[in-house]
């Protein structure tokens, strides 16, 4: 099933529509890559130790499963952002589906206005519609965007802490 929404925006005389859907990996994987890239080098710790090298078999796995929920943000049919999620039931909570956010990402030419917005909502009204009880969003240390989540309604609960430890 494709879920789509499509917001139309102006911007000066010409009209610009964002769409916002839900995708199944095979549609989104080749835009998705370019995106990564861009991704990975803003946001990335130990750059200079770990590369990015997604296993797109165990995403797969995880979509079969049902466990895996993508949603995209397309201006003009090209992808300008991302909100990926695991879903499943919590293995403290066992009657409430949970969402994890796996990746969230908008190309920097689109984080003004309400693109960034309008992308999370698409998802939560979506991920309601399938009987999640809580959406949980990690955002990077370095690259907040904590003001958004709490205007969003999203209340900070957990703070994590990494350190690398390969050779």
């Amino acid at each position: 099933m494709l879920r789509v929404c499509k917001i139309k925006r102006l911007y000066g005389v010409g009209r610009v529509a964002v769409k916002y859907q839900q995708e199944f990996l095979d549609s989104v994987v080749d835009d998705a890559k370019v995106l990564l890239e861009s991704h990975w080098e803003e946001v990335a710790l130990n750059k200079d130790k770990i590369k990015i090298n997604p296993d797109w078999d165990a995403y797969y796995t995880l979509q079969e499963q049902g466990k895996l929920k993508i949603f995209t943000a397309r201006d003009e049919g090209a992808l300008v952002g991302y909100f990926v999620v695991f879903v499943s039931p919590h293995i403290h909570y066992k009657d409430h589906l949970f969402a994890k956010n796996d990746l969230i990402y908008l190309a920097p030419s689109h984080r003004k206005g309400f693109t960034g917005i309008k992308l999370i909502k698409f998802a939560e009204g979506c991920l309601k519609e399938d009987g999640v009880s809580v959406l949980v969003v990690n955002t990077k240390n370095h690259k907040p965007f904590h003001k958004l989540m709490s205007f969003l309604g999203f209340t900070s609960e957990d703070v994590e802490y990494s350190k690398y430890i390969g050779d």
